[in-house]
């Protein structure tokens, strides 16, 4: 066996080793899994939320700028809103009663929690700048992970289970599911 064969077989036993070990690694710092998002996702929405996860633990104020802009790429590729800004795309989705209370009622928080991101805000008793807490920006990537499973997910998943079953209606000579 050459050195190259060598090589090759080893990194074949140990490239699957360390995938898993820097995946529970991450994982392990931010609690959340840094080395995919849903499959179901699109890719350049993903490496948003990705990379708001990846720094969380050093920027919760990157992370949560990170998040405000995935969600407006959600909003505007998915969600069908009129492009404008985000306050106004929020009020779009809100308005259309297309997303369960519970989205309905955190999507604005992304984007305020975006705002103390993006913008220096002081505060009216201390006129300290106020920033992001870690707490706030893991809420933003809460509320995304909610999104994802809305738009992405659970259409995924129906979609699976109903070619499934009306593949064995149609096998037993029945119409398939309306």
């Amino acid at each position: 066996m050459g050195i190259t064969n060598a090589r090759s077989a080893v990194l074949e036993v140990l490239l699957p080793l360390l995938l898993t070990l820097t995946s529970r690694v991450l994982r392990t710092k931010t609690g959340r899994d840094q080395s995919r998002g849903p499959p179901e996702v699109p890719k350049e929405i993903a490496n948003d939320y990705l990379e708001s996860v990846s720094v969380l633990p050093d920027s919760p104020k990157a992370a949560a700028a990170l998040g405000r802009r995935c969600l407006q790429n959600i909003l505007r590729s998915v969600a069908g809103v009129r492009p404008g800004n985000l306050a106004d795309e929020i009020q779009q989705v809100i308005s259309s009663g297309n997303l369960p209370s519970d989205l309905s009622e955190s999507i604005d928080a992304i984007r305020n929690i975006g705002n103390f991101a993006a913008h220096p805000m002081k505060s009216q008793h201390s006129s300290e700048v106020l920033d992001v807490e870690a707490g706030e920006a893991e809420w933003t990537l809460d509320v995304l992970e909610a999104l994802f499973d809305f738009y992405f997910v659970r259409p995924a998943k129906l979609r699976e289970r109903r070619d499934a079953l009306n593949k064995k209606l149609s096998e037993a000579g029945k119409p398939a599911m309306k």
